[in-house]
This record gives C-alpha cells, structure tokens and sequence, in this order.
C-alpha cells in the first residue's frame, strides 16, 4: 500500500498530541495517510504497554487513518544506530510516502528528540539503492520521500510553517482523549505526570488558537522543515 504520508512517533500518542488536525485534515480531502510508532510507551508512568496497544487503535479510528504499526523499540533506551533505522527503512520502503512526519527536533523527553533524529537519517539513507532490505521475504526497493517535516510537542519551538486545522480541532481533541490513562482525569488514582494536568489538556485548545492567531485563523499546528520551502509564486503564500 502506498501512502501519502506516514506519520512517525516515539510514543503512541506523539502523533495525535503533534498533528491530529493535519492527519485528519488530509484524509478529508482524501490522502492515504498511516502511522508507525517507535515504541509501545511501556515506561509511562500511567497505564500498561497493553493498555497504550488499545489506546491507539481507538485513535487511529478516529484519525481516519489506513494503517498503524509499532516497532516494539524500547521505550527510553532506542538509539539512533544502523539496527533501528534498518526498522524505520523497512517502514519507509513499505509504504513509500511523499511526505513523513516526525517527532519535534528537541524536547522535553529525551525519545523525542531521538526519534526525529531517527526516522530524518532513516529517510535519507532508505533512498540508498546499495541497502539492501526485505519484509516478508521480499526484497524492498530504494524510495526516499520528498519531504520530512518535524511536528512540534512540548517545548514552543518557532514553527516553519503551520497549517489551518480549523474545524478539526475537536476530533483533534478527541483522537488525543482516546488515550484515556495518559491525560486529565480527576477520577484517576494514578500518580500525576506533566501532561495529566488539567492545565495542560487544555492547553491542547490554547496553543493551536495561537499559532492560528499568527495566520489569521482559528486553530493551527505548526511545524518545523530541514530545508527551505519553495513556492511556484508569491501567491502561495498569501
């Protein structure tokens, strides 16, 4: 199955918490769009690598998108070396996306920075015909897609871009509330973590109206590039 975009993250949920309004905006206008987590989270302080397994399907419903797979890499302790991009290549070649998405460039968790260094070096080195890779017995050919963009998580890094997600940002809301032990619940008896405040579900709503306020639009989601963005003409860019 070839895919318009594959989105990666760290952690089930990276991808809902970063770009769920993209996602859900670019499979209504009919982009094949999938999702490939690094790890299970199973180091997460709330609930259970099963329980996460569950979450993100329920998510990925939601999100409308095709497919959803996860490496299994351990969660805090995957590297950035040949073994694990060889993983990430095999994804890559597999779908053969135009554009991918990936975890912010530096944040507050250390697997996210590691794996949008990750899954970058991966795009690279899976457009390298002299690497040789196989799923399911068949042999896999070189692509590279055309694009890597860097979604934006904890810290407020300046995006490069963002995009309008007005009208998505409610099921937004709601793919990211699929994760039902990993945020805000005052019924919860679970110790508290950064992101099971109320403070910071809501700030789900806030930050996307900012970086909409900046554009002229209700709600948006930045992101970041590693190189510069070229427009047929200054028109693209009103």
């Amino acid at each position: 199955m070839k895919l318009d975009i594959l989105a990666f993250g760290a952690h089930p949920d990276d991808v809902e918490l970063g770009c769920a309004g993209t996602i859900l905006k670019e499979v209504s206008l009919g982009k094949k769009v999938g999702i490939v987590d690094l790890t299970r989270g199973e180091l997460g302080t709330r609930g259970t690598a099963e329980t996460r397994d569950s979450e993100a399907k329920d998510a990925a419903k939601i999100l409308g998108v095709l497919v959803r797979e996860n490496l299994e890499m351990r969660d805090g302790f995957f590297v950035n070396d040949e073994k694990h991009q060889l993983e990430v290549i095999k994804m890559i070649r597999k779908y053969k996306p135009e554009i991918v998405l990936c975890n912010a460039i530096d944040d507050r968790h250390i697997d996210h920075g590691k794996g949008s260094k990750l899954v970058s070096d991966a795009c690279f080195l899976s457009g390298l015909i002299k690497i040789e890779t196989s799923v399911d017995g068949e042999n896999q050919e070189a692509w590279r897609p055309k694009v890597v963009y860097h979604y934006i998580q904890w810290k407020n890094i300046q995006p490069d871009f963002v995009v309008d997600i007005t009208g998505f940002e409610k099921k937004k809301v709601e793919a990211i509330s699929a994760y039902k032990t990993q945020f805000y619940d005052p019924n919860s008896k679970e110790p508290a973590t950064p992101i099971t405040s109320k403070n910071f579900f809501e700030s789900l709503n806030y930050r996307a109206q900012d970086l909409g306020r900046l554009v002229g639009k209700d709600f948006a989601e930045g992101f970041t590039v590693e190189r510069c963005l070229a427009v047929n003409s200054l028109e693209d860019l009103m």
